[in-house]
């Protein structure tokens, strides 16, 4: 049974998706603010935060930021009131495995969980699946620890957002992926036309993959989407 937490500081939020999620098979534990989302992470290890960026006492923001550093196996699912896009897409450069905006529906909550836990190991997947490991452009892809390392040795830091897009690529490998199947292949819902967080995220995959022409990793194909632009290889993670 995965536990979830559930941090807002309104307890009607807090208590309607306690008896939801309850009822959807999940143990549930609730925080109204960072001082006891961080005792409830430190007592009750969650295996995925729902969590506001709006606190009493802090930036549901710098709780990702900080979560990130010291428990980067922990899943997280911002919840905004915020209609900038540019909250939501900081929330992914710093960790976040998805995010939804308030007003919201409880059933897509629930979806949004499910499919994070699935994509990161969270719920039942196949073993062979997660024994899979993949060699592109000198790198070495380990899904199961979800590990990145260069030709060097050398470990290349990712946020789960950053490697779930690597990831769908490795997958499938020269294929033309568009910007609505990118968002539905790692966040599991369908395109908005501001959102941009596909495009932030394959600007920092780039970076951090030191991208150089005039063999780029990615190619990008106007009106079309972005598709990997180099043979993949199976193969085990040097030591």
């Amino acid at each position: 049974m995965n536990h979830i937490l559930i941090v807002d500081d309104d307890p009607e939020i807090r208590n309607l998706l306690r008896r939801y999620l309850e009822g959807q098979g999940f143990r549930v534990s609730t925080a109204a603010d960072r001082r006891e989302c961080e005792a409830r992470v430190t007592d009750g290890a969650p295996d995925l935060i729902v969590l506001d960026v709006m606190l009493p006492d802090g930036s549901g923001l710098d709780i990702c930021r900080s979560l990130h550093e010291h428990r980067p196996e922990l899943r997280i699912i911002l919840l905004t009131a915020l209609k900038e896009d540019v909250d939501r897409i900081i929330g992914l450069e710093l960790g976040a495995d998805d995010y939804l905006g308030k007003p919201f529906n409880p059933r897509e909550l629930v979806a949004r969980i499910k499919a994070v836990l699935r994509r990161t190991g969270g719920q039942d997947e196949p073993a062979a699946a997660e024994a899979r490991t993949y060699g592109f452009a000198g790198f070495d892809v380990d899904p199961g620890q979800r590990r990145v390392r260069a030709a060097d040795g050398s470990e290349i830091e990712l946020t789960g957002a950053e490697f779930d897009l690597l990831r769908v690529f490795l997958e499938r490998p020269g294929r033309l992926l568009s910007r609505d199947q990118l968002l539905d292949l790692t966040q599991g819902r369908d395109r908005d036309p501001l959102d941009r967080s596909i495009d932030v995220l394959m600007s920092r995959l780039r970076r951090k993959l030191a991208e150089k022409e005039p063999t780029p990793i990615f190619r990008t194909v106007r009106n079309g989407g972005y598709q990997l632009a180099v043979p993949v290889s199976m193969g085990a993670m040097r030591g």
